[in-house]
């Protein structure tokens, strides 16, 4: 792990006691006395302030992240090069870290907060300095004993306890096992010591309930039930306070929707919880009622002091504060700094200082909110915001000094290799600071505002306007736009530079370039007719992450926290936790009276007939584009939501790299053919992710060609006039850039769109989507997307009616099958006269063949295929290179590496480097 350190605000660099929500943490509740915000700050331009800046870039506003944010943190900044940091806590002592990893070489790590060092790394890994059999980690902990002598790590079944060395390194790992209920793992939450330090209290987030744990046998000697999901916990006195996320248990007449295994009180519209609760177990009296306290959505994080349990509600955008002496909720303080959004700050971790600060971490605002607080009865004053580092989740103070933990850090800026970065090249970050005064706190809002984008007017309504006249991108949601159809096609896992790095007018690495233009002709001439992005960025580092930032504009707290395992769930297609209460942009379009159609995308359920292989739908597209026949293989697809359900069109599949892209295109053809499009129409083309049965070259030509074909079709109907197409990928995990690992293909493709254009002003999904909401007059979702500035400048008021011509594809769709389609090889012919025909078998060098052997074993089991397809199951950092092994015809190590490797001995994404990222 390497840490640099960087300075901020003129600050004395001061080391501080750190905890992620530990033992006393905040979780979300609701009702009581509502205190409301008052606005501090200036109106600031929102994310036009870009300009051209690219992710990565330091500004006067800050560094730019992805998530059309700058960042530039209040005090002093401790950058960790490791992956995130998904919870910590700090020895009882003071003088040390522990903090669980995700996306990085440890599954947890030691440092010596006095020198910003790392003392010890503890994984799975063949490096770490102590191994242990999982690298699994959980949404909350680690915890230290009170005595300090023992450190417990919750992963997916249970513990892994720790005896602490008198250096502070840790020795001595040992299971303690919770039990699996039948298919329900433990995933253990948060947990806390008795004081005499001699029981553990975990919170078993996938098995619904409380257990007491002998600290010295690892004998489970109690359990509770509790409500679904438990997950933040608090002792005080002889209560526990349990935060469930998922709220109470369902009772009969409810709505519900899944979540590991437990339906959950549900919005049947948008999919999303609608309680949540806190339990208070009396420990001293085990076999006594567990009592319930109603709070606010997505209770989380659960923090005591003073008589009062802080409640963080992710979803709800509030704390509850709870009085202990009644168990009664006696206030609830909002988390909305900024009146034009209700939604999306999302805090998620709290602490109480000694001289009456409450301080709330607002993880998708990169803030610290501040209030005064008195007592539990006298409600909170708000006071303002200090800037934090990206995704902030845990606080914690010590004297006067407040430390904060960033997950994302600095975003994905990692040194990995000298070629480029990736999606996994993730930072986190502490930063530390003394609280200033009420003048310097003021002044610091005034800069989040801006860093945010949080602009007065930014959703302006045209409620009360007539005859306005339709312009292709109103500036008012309600106003007329000449476009009435927008498709909104959803591919998987590129970067800018793998696709368009060989395109010499814009910002592009040809020698990062895997699918250029001779496997993606279509993509290439529709940035050539319709315009090129080069300064584009998808937001999340993996699927889980980019379907729920398309879909609903952001990722929520649940999924983002998960990422330690992805256990309970890593697409939350179908898990009630993952959804927003705000709905999700299809919802958004039916409340504005627009019509919606899914083909695939955010689905959950297919089923496929006998004999439907990659091979045989491929010529039963092949057959339904000759004769129009419907396919001889009807699928069944759907969705856990019922507002999604209600608009799937039928038969067209979901994520499964086994069904071919060409195939899709047939079965949207038909419909659209028969019944025209809807006012939004949603795709899932996903077989650019690679891994399928042909070879990754393949796999994107015809997910090319599929796209080609589509456009082809819409601009050639009736309703191109008044369309607008946008091709996106989910995100851009799966390679390398030379800006940024989050760079990614964009296209956008109508007649009211710029044509011929390199276009490279700063845009990302957020933007994409907020474009998509103005054009049909949904409004925005949460706090981010009411920040973005539509795509204006990509639009032109004198369209260009040309219609698109598909280009045939030149990389052969069935190349790498072990076995040819029964209506034969796929043969393109030639785009030169003079050169040979196209490549249809692959021929794998003598000197790699038992190298590539072993990736073909490998590839086996990473469910890529067939009806338990999960997207990104495979480790990204193999995956990344054997698509690369198999594009170069094992002729060519990836980029920065030195040779071929075998699976077992591809590096971690980590690579030491004394370079400061700060």
């Amino acid at each position: 792990m390497q840490v640099t350190r960087q300075r901020r605000n003129n600050e004395k660099e001061q080391v501080s006691l750190f905890g992620r929500r530990v033992g006393r943490r905040a979780v979300l509740v609701t009702s009581g006395i509502a205190v409301a915000l008052a606005v501090t700050g200036t109106a600031v331009a929102s994310t036009h302030q870009f300009g051209t800046q690219q992710v990565g870039q330091v500004t006067a506003n800050g560094q730019v992240v992805a998530a059309d944010q700058y960042i530039a943190p209040y005090g002093s900044r401790t950058v960790i090069n490791d992956g995130k940091i998904m919870s910590s806590s700090v020895s009882p002592d003071g003088t040390l870290l522990a903090a669980s990893v995700a996306d990085g070489d440890a599954a947890l790590v030691i440092m010596d907060l006095k020198t910003g060092q790392v003392k010890q790394k503890v994984g799975s890994n063949k490096a770490d300095d102590l191994r242990i059999s999982s690298g699994s980690v959980g949404q909350e902990g680690p915890t230290y004993s009170p005595d300090g002598k023992q450190l417990w790590l919750g992963q997916s079944d249970g513990y892994t306890r720790f005896t602490v060395n008198t250096d502070g390194t840790l020795s001595n790992p040992t299971t303690i096992s919770i039990p699996a209920d039948g298919s329900k793992h433990a995933l253990v939450g948060a947990a806390v010591f008795s004081a005499d330090g001699s029981t553990v209290y975990s919170a078993v987030n996938g098995q619904n309930r409380v257990v007491a744990i002998d600290a010295a046998t690892g004998t489970i000697k109690q359990s509770w039930a509790v409500g679904n999901a438990p997950r933040g916990i608090a002792l005080v006195g002889d209560k526990l306070y349990v935060s469930n996320e998922g709220g109470r248990p369902a009772k009969a007449g409810d709505t519900t929707m899944n979540s590991y295994g437990t339906q959950v009180p549900a919005n049947p519209e948008t999919g999303a919880s609608t309680t949540g609760t806190v339990s208070v177990i009396d420990v001293a009296n085990p076999s006594a009622a567990v009592g319930s306290i109603d709070v606010g959505l997505h209770p989380t994080a659960v923090y005591a002091k003073k008589g009062a349990v802080f409640v963080t509600n992710t979803a709800d955008n509030n704390v509850s504060v709870i009085n202990t002496a009644n168990d009664k909720v006696v206030q609830t303080i909002s988390t909305q700094p900024w009146p034009e959004a209700s939604v999306g700050y999302e805090p998620n971790a709290v602490t109480l200082t000694d001289d009456g600060h409450l301080l709330v971490t607002l993880g998708r605002a990169n803030a610290v909110a501040v209030y005064r607080y008195t007592s539990p009865q006298q409600p909170a004053r708000y006071v303002g915001l200090l800037p934090t580092d990206y995704f902030p989740s845990g606080i914690t103070t010590v004297g006067k000094t407040v430390v904060v933990s960033n997950t994302r850090g600095i975003d994905a800026r990692r040194p990995t290799t000298a070629a480029g970065h990736g999606t996994h090249d993730t930072t986190s970050s502490l930063t530390q600071f003394t609280l200033p005064d009420d003048s310097v706190i003021r002044s610091e809002t005034a800069k989040v505002f801006k860093q945010n984008g949080w602009t007065a007017g930014s959703v302006k309504s045209a409620k009360g306007r007539s005859n306005a006249k339709p312009v292709p991108v109103p500036t008012r949601l309600g106003d007329p736009s000449t476009i009435k159809h927008v498709f909104l096609l959803v591919k998987e896992n590129r970067t800018y530079d793998q696709v368009f790095g060989d395109m010499k007018q814009g910002n592009g690495d040809s020698s990062l370039t895997q699918f250029g233009e001779n496997v993606t002709p279509n993509q290439h001439a529709l940035a050539q007719q319709f315009g090129l992005y080069d300064n584009f960025y998808d937001i999340g580092t993996n699927s889980a992450e980019g379907h729920n930032w398309l879909m609903q504009s952001d990722n929520p707290e649940y999924t983002e926290s998960s990422a330690g395992e992805y256990t309970r769930s890593y697409d939350t297609e179908d898990d009630v936790l993952g959804h927003q209460k705000s709905g999700f942009i299809w919802t958004g379009a039916q409340a504005a009276g627009k019509s919606v159609k899914d083909y695939g995308e955010f689905q959950s359920i297919e089923s496929k007939p006998a004999g439907a292989t990659w091979q045989n739908l491929y010529c039963d597209a092949k057959n339904m584009e000759t004769t129009g026949q419907k396919t001889a293989y009807p699928i069944q697809t759907g969705s856990a939501i019922p507002s999604l359900n209600k608009v799937s069109v039928p038969g067209f599949p979901l994520f499964d790299l086994s069904v071919p892209d060409v195939y899709k295109e047939q079965i949207w053809k038909q419909d659209f053919e028969k019944n025209g499009p809807a006012n939004l129409n949603m795709f899932w083309f996903s077989n650019d992710h690679t891994g399928g049965p042909p070879s990754p070259a393949a796999e994107v030509a015809d997910n090319d060609l599929a796209v080609g074909k589509m456009v082809d079709e819409i601009t050639h109907s009736k309703y191109w006039k008044d369309s607008a197409i946008f091709v996106v990928e989910d995100d851009s995990q799966a390679g390398l850039d030379h800006v940024d690992g989050h760079r990614a293909p964009v296209q956008v493709i109508s007649p009211w769109a710029k044509h011929g254009t390199v276009d490279s002003h700063y845009y990302s999904q957020i933007t994409m989507v907020r474009t998509i909401e103005q054009i049909l007059g949904i409004h925005p979702m949460n706090q981010l997307d009411s920040a973005a500035t539509p795509m204006f400048g990509a639009f032109t008021q004198k369209p260009n009616y040309t219609p698109f011509k598909a280009q045939p594809n030149r990389t052969s769709l069935t190349l790498g099958l072990s076995t040819q389609p029964s209506c034969g090889p796929d043969t393109p012919a030639p785009q030169d006269s003079k050169a040979a025909p196209a490549q249809t078998s692959v021929t794998v060098p003598a000197a790699e063949q038992k190298v590539a052997a072993q990736w073909k074993a490998w590839e086996s089991h990473q469910r890529l295929t067939g009806t338990k397809a999960v997207p990104d199951f495979a480790n990204p950092e193999q995956m990344n290179r054997l698509t690369w092994y198999e594009t170069h015809n094992w002729s060519k190590p990836y980029p920065g590496d030195s040779k071929i490797y075998a699976p077992n001995d591809v590096p971690g994404a980590y690579i030491p480097s004394s370079e400061s990222d700060g």
